[in-house]
């Protein structure tokens, strides 16, 4: 037998047994043990076959524990979830464990350049001037974290990144106007703990395995975020536009109005709208001008002042009536509704707090499991399996 580390040769020793878990409960595998005298270590080829790692359990079990684990807490996830709909019974300090080693293979192996799922062009929706566009957009998230000694620590900001095809509401506009249903949604996300740099090679891996390069345009949607333009244009550089998501521009005067004439007052809610309305039909240059010549009341002047900063920041990134014309979404609706999807509603429940890896490990985990349809058995279904 060839040993895998030198390729010297390994003398047979005997056959030893190992307890793991399957899907059915704990099995008895006896297998092949060799010796490589060179190495000086010993070596059970079947558990590489057979699909075994240090966790004591079979390929089927681990991908069950996992997928509980990014469900639920993993509390609930090992005594209901895994007990009631498979039989198995592990413990919750296992239930981590493991998925948050699977999370952790997740993320090596995005990093390396891989990527799971189907290889297949996405039928890309039409904008009105009948251009196929693909949209790309990155927020973050914060989580708690826990100190060392089990304590609270300051909290860490989760990046999520996405790219989509939203469906227009004119079914005119749609890949395929003729289809009898409406067609199914299409994203893939990537997420991390360690910064939105670490996420531009595996999220344009991501988008060229779903044929964003065939799409005629590229559009960009974000907040107004330190540093995520730049990292927009930088890494996907035949973005035509970052629009700053009109909700976001607009809570800005939403709380100006609430500043200045009281919250939840009808005269808010009424300057609120007015301001909300010529900011689509207008665009952000004309609510600047507007508020370039206000004069508020002492008790809105810093509010005032931090929203005409943001919009002499940002004006150039709300051009809202053109992009309204020409049939964009303006919306960041699909990465918010990651944030919350992929991280918020597993990594933020009440009392929850993480170790930084084991944060940035379920990240990439939740974003595996609310991808596009087919990803997450895709991982499963590659030779490489999770140390």
């Amino acid at each position: 037998m060839s040993c895998p580390r030198c390729r010297g040769t390994a003398r047979f020793v005997g056959y030893r047994e190992r307890t793991v878990l399957g899907l059915l409960g704990p099995i008895v595998v006896k297998r092949a043990y060799y010796h490589c005298k060179p190495c000086r270590r010993g070596f059970h080829p079947a558990d590489a076959t057979l699909g075994l790692d240090a966790a004591d359990a079979t390929p089927g079990a681990r991908e069950a524990i996992a997928l509980a684990g990014a469900v639920d807490a993993f509390g609930p996830a090992a005594e209901t979830l895994l007990e009631r709909m498979a039989g198995l019974r592990v413990s919750a300090s296992t239930a981590r464990r493991t998925a948050e080693a699977v999370g952790a293979d997740v993320g090596r192996r995005l990093d390396e350049g891989e990527v799971f799922g189907e290889s297949r062009d996405w039928r890309w929706h039409r904008d009105a001037e009948g251009k196929t566009c693909a949209y790309v957009a990155i927020d973050a998230t914060g989580t708690r974290q826990q100190a060392p000694d089990g304590g609270p620590a300051d909290g860490r900001m989760c990046a999520v990144a996405t790219v989509y095809n939203p469906i227009p509401k004119d079914r005119r506009r749609w890949a395929r106007p003729d289809a009898l249903r409406r067609p199914e949604r299409k994203a893939r996300y990537v997420a991390s703990l360690e910064g939105q740099a670490t996420l531009a090679e595996p999220l344009r891996s991501q988008a060229a395995q779903v044929g964003m390069d065939r799409a005629e345009r590229w559009i960009a949607i974000s907040d107004g975020g330190s540093g995520l333009e730049d990292w927009l244009r930088v890494n996907f550089p035949r973005v035509e536009a970052v629009i700053l998501d009109f909700f976001h521009a607009a809570e800005h005067l939403a709380e100006l109005a609430a500043a200045w004439d009281g919250p939840g007052t009808e005269a808010a809610e009424a300057r609120f709208q007015a301001w909300r309305r010529r900011l689509k039909r207008e665009g952000g240059a004309a609510v600047l001008e507007e508020l370039r010549t206000l004069a508020p009341p002492k008790r809105a002047r810093d509010r005032h002042r931090e929203t005409l900063t943001y919009f002499e920041n940002q004006a150039h990134r709300m051009d809202y009536p053109a992009y309204v014309k020409k049939g964009w979404a303006i919306g960041s609706g699909p990465v918010e509704a990651a944030c919350k999807t992929v991280i918020g509603r597993r990594l933020k429940g009440t009392g929850m707090r993480w170790r930084p890896d084991g944060a940035d490990a379920m990240a990439h985990l939740r974003a595996l499991l609310i991808g596009e349809r087919g990803q997450w058995a895709a991982y499963w279904d590659q030779p490489a399996r999770a140390a």
